[in-house]
This record gives structure tokens, C-alpha cells and sequence, in this order.
């Protein structure tokens, strides 16, 4: 399995075996060149050029062929048989009555394979050397103890167990212990990737910052009180349309209207608190409320009715379901933070400014009207609002609520290019009155 996460790390890994495949042979060649490998010379120059080879080509298929696994396999196999080739020039092609003791540099020729197989940090890749390795050097001390002239089993044995056998143990002691960290490294890395699709999806629904805290502090994100600007949006006669609508018509425009309205949250640093079928809540101000939360949400706003109508008149041109959106936008006071339902824990928000808001988005289907603000959303504006077609209402009364609220609202456009004027750029439609508004936003009593 290789890592999504960082693909650079795979490439400097994968240059650091290259570097040491042509540190081994340059090992090997000094070996040669230098002697002390007498009556193996022939097979150590069969080596070395073997080994040049499986590196040119290694090196090639990592440049020109990556992702490769089975490619991958066949050169560590190629690497154990050579060093089972090397092993053999110096215990079994001599003389039974020769010198069977390994030269220092055949050693460390097979440790530095070892730990270049390791550096891939896949446990069957160094399951698949080791073990090539030691059963021929197993094999081979066994033929050798074997072939000396033993009076019996105990003889044999302790021929068997010699020297040699000894720097068999410690090379499997040592494909061991880098097993166990392959092994290490590949849990960890199972599980950055589980962490990794975790932040995936919760950055489908959360803003970046969001998303952040609840990796740092998850359960830390108790509840508490805190302000914030509360969003709903919903398509009007959607209910009509899905009851007649064909499954993968209903799936594609669902899908199409929540990736535009969850990405234009999102680009003001919104949170997607939940959808509810055609109906998205957003949130302004969580975890951490911050001073412009009431700008954001009012640009997020306006920003998707001109957003929503362009998708109206988009499918109007191409036979799609034509349907009008109602945003209702308020800021107040809620309780917000992770919600325990015992088997369900829950990030969201609750209290009256959410039903309130709620509310609000039912108000502009009576109104016609692409947006409904709360007067309390516009006294927390930092900067003036956009100049727009907006029209006053004060006093509006609202289902399941005592007090009523004063509202501002802008008219919706119809047979137009757009169902409402193009506020992204602050301009204004020629008919709407100018309202003058104080730097610190609707300012009212």
C-alpha cells in the first residue's frame, strides 16, 4: 500500500534506496578490485555485474515505470539470489577442508541489501529477502557440515553449529527487528490515512477551521454559550419536484444544489451545520465566534442569491427543474458545540436565534423574496451593507414566537437574467432606493 498522504516522502525514500543500492556496489566492486576473496573471483565479478544490471534497470523502472509492485518484488527477489550467490562463493564452491568463514565485506554486503529492502518499508518485501536469504545460508552451513568427515550426530551438530551459523542468527535477528518496523510503520501509516479520510469528510461539511478544531479538540468542544449568525436555505416546490421526479434527476439536481451552496459557505468561512433533504443550515460564528461573523454571513448570502438564480436560469436553459431558493439569515445567541446523544454525538448549534432563522427563511415565501435579514443581523455589521433593491418590515410576527422582529428583505426579480441584482460586484439595481447606512451597519432600536 503506498501513501496518499505524502507523495514526496514516497520519492525521497524512494532516492534514498537508489543511493544505497549503488552504495552496495560500490562495496561490491571495491571487494573485487581489492582481493581476499580467493578462489571467488569469478563468481564475485558475476555478482557485481549482475548487481550493476538489476540497478540500471531499477533505477529506470522507478523513473520510467513507478507503481509498479510486481516489478518491485522481482528485483528483491534478484537481490536475495545474488546475495545467496555471494554466500555461496564462499561456503559451498570451495573445498570441503577450505575456510568457510565469510570476508567482512560479503557481510556487509548482505546487511546493506537488508536495510535497502527495509527502507521500502513493506513487511512482505522484507519477509520475501530474509527469508531467501537465510533458508540458502541455512542450507548451505547444513551441505557444509554434511560434507566434513563427521564420526556422528554430534560431530555433525557441532560442525552445524559454528561461526558461521552465528552471523546466520544475527542476520535474522536484524531482518527481524526491521520487520517489526515495517510492521510499525505500516499501522501508522493505515492510520494517518483513516485520519486523513476523517478530515475528508468533515471537511465536506465543516469550513478548514472547523475541521481543525475538531481534530485538536474534539470531545474538548463542550457546549457553551456563544453569538453567532445562523443561515437556512431551501428550495421552494422542491417536495412537488421530488414526488414526480425520476430517482437520478432528484439525486443529480439534490447534489449539484448542495455542492453550490456548501462551497460558497465554505469560501466565507461558514460551517455546514446540516441538511435537511432540499434544506441546508449554516453557521457563522462556530466553534469560535469572531467580529465579523455578521459580514460573512451577510456576503455569503447575497453572494448565493445571485449564485441560485444563475443555476435557476441555467437549468431554465437546459430543460432542468427551475426552482427558487429563500434564504433566511439572523444573528443571536445560541448554545453550540459537540452534542452527546449517547450513540451519536453531534457539532451544532440550538436555541432561538436557530428557529428564528429557520422562520425567516419561511417568511420569504410570503414576502417572494429571495432573502430575509433579522434587523439584529444588520446591527452587528461591521462595514455598511451592500446597497441593494432591500425593503423594510418592521414588527413581523412569527409562528411559535412572542416577540415579533423587525426585518429587512430584497424583492425578487423575476424574467430577469438574474432573480435578484448582481450584488458580488456592489452594484445596484436602477429602481432601488439608496439606503444610507452608518459605518457600523443598521444601528436601530
Amino acid at each position: 500500500m503506498t501513501s496518499s498522504l505524502h507523495p514526496q516522502w514516497d520519492f525521497a525514500r524512494e532516492m534514498r534506496s537508489i543511493v544505497l543500492r549503488f552504495v552496495a556496489f560500490a562495496i561490491l566492486l571495491a571487494n573485487l578490485l581489492l582481493g581476499g576473496n580467493e578462489g571467488a573471483e569469478r563468481m564475485h565479478a558475476i555478482v557485481v555485474g549482475s548487481y550493476l544490471a538489476i540497478s540500471v534497470a531499477s533505477v529506470a523502472t522507478a523513473r520510467y515505470l513507478p507503481g509498479r509492485s510486481w516489478l518491485t518484488t522481482l528485483f528483491v527477489v534478484l537481490d536475495a539470489l545474488l546475495v545467496a550467490l555471494l554466500l555461496y562463493a564462499h561456503i559451498l564452491a570451495g573445498p570441503v577442508t577450505a575456510n568457510h568463514n565469510l570476508t567482512t565485506t560479503s557481510l556487509v554486503v548482505a546487511f546493506i541489501l537488508l536495510v535497502h529492502v527495509g527502507l521500502k518499508l513493506e513487511r512482505r518485501l522484507v519477509l520475501l529477502f530474509s527469508g531467501i536469504v537465510l533458508t540458502s545460508w541455512v542450507t548451505m552451513l547444513a551441505l557444509t557440515a554434511a560434507r566434513h568427515d563427521a564420526a556422528g550426530p554430534l560431530s555433525l551438530l557441532g560442525a552445524f553449529f559454528n561461526q558461521d551459523l552465528g552471523l546466520t542468527v544475527s542476520f535474522g535477528f536484524t531482518a527481524f527487528a526491521i520487520y517489526l518496523l515495517a510492521r510499525d510503520h505500516d499501522r501508522t501509516r493505515k492510520e494517518a490515512l483513516k485520519a486523513d479520510q476523517r478530515r475528508q469528510n468533515l471537511s465536506r461539511f465543516f469550513s478548514p477551521l472547523v475541521v481543525s478544531a475538531l481534530q485538536e479538540q474534539g470531545d474538548a468542544l463542550g457546549l457553551e454559550r456563544r453569538s453567532a449568525a445562523i443561515m437556512f436555505v431551501d428550495l421552494r416546490d422542491f417536495t412537488s419536484f421530488a414526488e414526480a421526479a425520476p430517482a437520478p434527476e432528484l439525486a443529480f439536481v439534490l447534489a449539484e444544489y448542495r455542492q453550490l451552496v456548501s462551497q460558497t459557505i465554505f469560501e466565507h468561512g461558514g460551517t455546514v451545520d446540516k441538511f435537511i433533504g432540499d434544506g441546508v443550515m449554516a453557521v457563522f460564528g462556530q466553534p469560535r465566534p469572531k467580529d465579523d461573523d455578521a459580514d460573512r454571513a451577510l456576503a455569503c448570502a447575497l453572494d448565493l442569491v445571485d449564485i441560485l438564480a444563475d443555476w435557476k436560469n441555467h437549468n431554465a436553459l437546459n430543460n432542468h427543474p427551475v426552482l427558487d431558493a429563500g434564504i433566511g439569515l439572523h444573528y443571536g445567541t445560541v448554545v453550540g458545540g459537540v452534542l452527546d446523544s449517547g450513540c451519536h454525538s453531534e457539532f451544532t448549534v440550538i436555541g432561538d436565534a436557530v428557529n428564528v432563522a429557520q422562520r425567516l427563511e419561511n417568511l420569504s415565501k410570503s414576502f417572494d423574496a429571495p432573502l430575509v435579514v433579522s434587523d439584529a443581523l444588520m446591527a452587528r455589521l461591521q462595514t455598511a451593507a451592500p446597497p441593494a433593491d432591500w425593503v423594510s418590515q418592521t414588527d413581523v410576527a412569527l409562528p411559535g414566537r412572542r416577540l415579533p422582529v423587525d426585518v429587512w428583505y430584497l424583492r425578487r426579480h423575476h424574467g430577469g437574467s438574474s432573480g435578484a441584482p448582481d450584488l458580488r460586484d456592489g452594484s445596484q439595481a436602477d429602481h432601488a432606493p439608496e439606503i444610507g447606512l452608518p459605518a457600523d451597519g443598521f444601528a436601530r432600536s
